[in-house]
């Protein structure tokens, strides 16, 4: 078979941050080196993530060796083509420890470029692109999913406005909007002195309608900034069924979340409970292994969560909120681990995902495909502070979810800046 001109060599952490990554190269000679089989063989075994990727990758590779010939080339949909490629005959100018797994993939790379072919290798391992870079081989990062930070989608644009067309908006509710084009539910902050108005864009009827203030505390909790105030509008706004918040740390996202979903289930009874999850991924020296139940093991990792249910229920002061043991006996609040939700239906259920920026996009797309008739979903997390080796700021899946949903009028997102937890919060988020 003709191999196509330029031949990418993937790396093992490709597929376990995306399985069918090798679909994404088109017109291409697409390269998996056997010891990256090897790797993802080593990896199914594992209970995580990582042994999910690595499965799925495997069936996915499998699914094309019943295509064709993996030696001499499978035929993909992208017009490209899928060898499994052997570590070749190299001269090499450095001596490199065959016996690293590492070294073995990227040899692999360098034979094919020995042979005269235009070759990259395709890594999401810095230190192994550099080795590669080294070794005269083109070396770069899978970039498919990978969104830059410094353009990802904020859900909001400033504007100024005059004291008349200010009371004429707020009188009204609505404001005609001749600005740059906005993206559905995306939020404009009007300056007029030192009040800020916001408006919403609704796409149906091309304009803005007024976001008001809230009087009265949505369970003790009163958003403090006007970015809080853009959250708490589309937390309690039941036609949209996705809501990203993307910010540092003590900025609300959580706490406006819980209260929300709390207010919607046990008030306005417009859900059947809340569900509450977030990864399993420990920061530091993992503790290790944790006795008890479900519900025993995952309190440890949801103590965050707790912290501010405690405050929600300190703050709101209700009678059907006395403890969080009785929010969990009574199911209105239930707490899952991200692994469990795979193969779930999730009706008329509030869906908060806390620290989401350590979901990869596939895993953030099987939570919002597990929401059924109803549900509503959210999404929490800090792009820079993520604990999973394999996702950096701008290839996790929330920054990957929010770029993808902006268009979308059934979702909405806000990036909260203003810490409001303490000054030091504040200055730790800034400074360190």
């Amino acid at each position: 078979m003709e191999l196509p001109g330029k031949t990418f060599v993937i790396d093992t952490n490709v597929l376990v941050h995306r399985p069918d990554a090798f679909l994404s190269f088109r017109d291409s000679t697409v390269v998996l080196p056997l010891w990256v089989l090897e790797e993802l063989d080593k990896l199914k075994r594992d209970h995580a993530g990582r042994g999910r990727s690595a499965r799925h990758a495997i069936r996915e590779i499998d699914h094309y060796s019943k295509k064709g010939n993996l030696q001499t080339g499978v035929k993909l949909p992208s017009g490209g083509v899928l060898i499994v490629g052997l570590s070749q005959d190299v001269s090499l100018p450095i001596d490199l420890p065959f016996e690293k797994m590492d070294n073995k993939i990227i040899l692999c790379a360098l034979g094919y470029k020995q042979e005269g072919r235009d070759v990259f290798f395709v890594s999401k391992d810095i230190n192994a692109r550099i080795k590669a870079a080294a070794l005269g081989i083109k070396a770069v990062d899978y970039e498919k999913n990978k969104v830059s930070m410094e353009h990802l989608f904020s859900g909001m644009e400033e504007a100024k406005i005059s004291e008349k067309d200010a009371e004429q908006f707020s009188a009204s509710g609505r404001i005609s909007w001749e600005g740059r084009t906005l993206q559905p539910n995306e939020f404009v902050a009007f300056s007029e002195g030192k009040t800020v108005h916001i408006g919403r864009y609704d796409l149906s009827e091309e304009l803005l309608r007024y976001v008001q203030s809230w009087q009265q505390p949505v369970l003790g909790i009163q958003p403090l900034n006007v970015k809080q105030r853009m959250a708490m509008d589309l937390l309690l706004d039941d036609s949209i069924p996705l809501v990203t918040l993307v910010g540092k740390a003590g900025t609300g996202k959580t706490l406006l979340a819980l209260a929300a979903a709390l207010l919607k289930t046990l008030e306005e009874k417009s859900y059947a409970r809340v569900l509450v999850s977030r990864p399993i991924i420990p920061m530091g020296q993992d503790l290790g292994y944790l006795p008890g139940q479900k519900q025993a093991k995952m309190s440890h990792w949801m103590q965050p969560v707790f912290d501010n249910l405690e405050y929600i229920i300190e703050s709101a002061k209700q009678q059907n909120m006395k403890s969080i043991d009785q929010l969990l006996n009574n199911k209105v609040i239930e707490i899952e681990a991200i692994t469990y939700i795979r193969g779930r239906s999730l009706p008329r259920q509030y869906i908060i995902v806390d620290e989401a920026q350590n979901l990869t996009p596939h895993e953030v797309k099987t939570i919002v495909s597990r929401a059924g008739d109803g549900s509503k979903v959210v999404l929490t997390g800090d792009p820079y502070q993520i604990d999973s080796p394999y996702l950096d700021a701008e290839s996790n899946g929330l920054t990957y979810l929010v770029e993808a949903f902006k268009e979308q009028s059934m979702a909405g997102h806000v990036t909260l800046a203003k810490s409001e937890r303490s000054p030091l919060a504040e200055l730790a988020a800034e400074l360190l």
